[in-house]
């Protein structure tokens, strides 16, 4: 989620517990929704608030626990009438680089 990723444990320690702890191994865990159907949530909200420093992160996540980037690039067309196009396509780019492996 970080691009410093040693930054939370070092700095917030208590808060990196309960990212750990809280966010990830109970709330993404519960059994009322699937992994998939927590990332499509998690995505849409990031992009409604134009949270990008996170989005990135889930947006991986969500292709780990299933989405594609048909479904996703289906969802960003969804929302831009929701949340607006330039929220959408600042996610598409985001989206893109995901997608795009890096040249080594």
């Amino acid at each position: 989620m970080f691009t410093h990723r040693n930054a939370m444990p070092r700095l917030a320690p208590k808060l990196a517990e309960l990212t750990s702890q809280v966010l990830f191994d109970d709330v993404w865990r519960r059994p009322g929704l699937s992994p998939r159907e927590r990332s499509l949530a998690t995505i849409a909200a990031l992009i409604g608030q134009a949270r990008p420093h996170a989005l990135d992160f889930h947006l991986r996540r969500g292709l780990e626990n299933g989405l594609s980037a048909e479904e996703l690039g289906e969802l960003l067309t969804h929302l831009a009438f929701y949340v607006g196009w330039p929220s959408a396509t600042a996610a598409l780019e985001q989206l893109d680089a995901v997608l795009t492996p890096q040249a080594e």
